[in-house]
């Protein structure tokens, strides 16, 4: 994070501005590469994509700056694992890459696609382990004391936020193609003990906000019951959201939409000596 966000008396030595240069190159690169599409890229996924990264750079940017404050923390959680994935994930970069690159590029990429480590992590089972439980490690171990100590380690989780929060929307409402994804009661199941999961954790660190994270050495109880609301009703409007998009996936899913293919024998009718209708192939 910036300079001024200070961790148990540290303070980052990057530029203030360092930490939205990544943004500010996401956002760039997606919109060179829509302009590129030679189809017309859809405005709505650059406007999903735009607000994500917006999302990001208020995380990384004006909340950065705050003093040591757990409420502070909880509200860059909710932005960097939760809201800005659903926005990043709604742009279908994938399918803007696919799209725009050429050949090689789109090999790759399919290798990628098809490739078992990624059926294992973008299933959504495993992305909500990843995710909530990464976030459950944090708060109920001394890794959250260690990154208020530790810059690199503190950018590390921040990036895991992200990193798991996308693969989770991904795996559950993303437009993009993934690897075998499972029906539609797989992905709720998963959604749903991911929220559970998050009001459990919530409720938990509300009632032992005394020793909670543990290896704190100045601790604020107050603030972290303040956080862990944060985090009870934030969670539950981004997974409301999440819930939105996918319903609205499944809902539009291209085998519901896309318009039946000509059937092999072609039925014409036509009009027989009595004038009736009869059906001939």
């Amino acid at each position: 994070m910036p300079p001024a966000f200070a961790h148990g008396g540290h303070v980052a030595e990057d530029p203030s501005w360092f930490p939205l240069l990544p943004v500010v190159l996401l956002a760039v690169g997606y919109l060179l590469a829509a302009v590129r599409d030679p189809r017309g890229w859809d405005h709505r996924r650059t406007a999903a994509w735009l607000v994500g990264c917006a999302l990001l750079a208020v995380a990384v940017g004006p909340l950065a700056p705050l003093p040591d404050d757990p409420r502070g923390h909880m509200a860059q959680h909710l932005l960097l694992g939760m809201l800005a994935p659903l926005g990043l994930v709604l742009g279908a970069p994938v399918t803007l890459l696919l799209r725009v690159a050429p050949p090689p590029v789109r090999r790759v990429v399919g290798r990628l696609l098809r490739a078992r480590p990624l059926h294992l992590i973008a299933h959504p089972v495993t992305a909500a382990l990843l995710s909530t439980g990464g976030l459950a490690l944090v708060l109920l171990t001394p890794l959250y004391a260690a990154a208020e100590r530790h810059s690199a380690l503190h950018h590390a989780l921040h990036l895991h936020y992200v990193a798991a929060g996308y693969l989770f929307a991904w795996s559950l409402a993303g437009p993009d193609p993934a690897p075998r994804r499972p029906g539609l009661a797989v992905r709720v199941g998963a959604l749903l003990g991911a929220a559970a999961g998050h009001a459990v954790l919530a409720k938990y660190l509300y009632a032992n906000a005394e020793t909670l994270p543990p290896g704190l050495t100045d601790r604020d109880p107050a603030a972290f019951q303040s956080a862990a609301q944060l985090m009870y009703y934030g969670g539950d409007l981004a997974e409301l959201l999440l819930a939105v998009a996918l319903f609205a996936t499944w809902y539009n899913r291209p085998d519901r939409t896309r318009h039946p293919r000509p059937h092999k024998v072609i039925k014409r009718f036509a009009s027989s000596r009595d004038g009736s209708l009869t059906q001939t192939s």
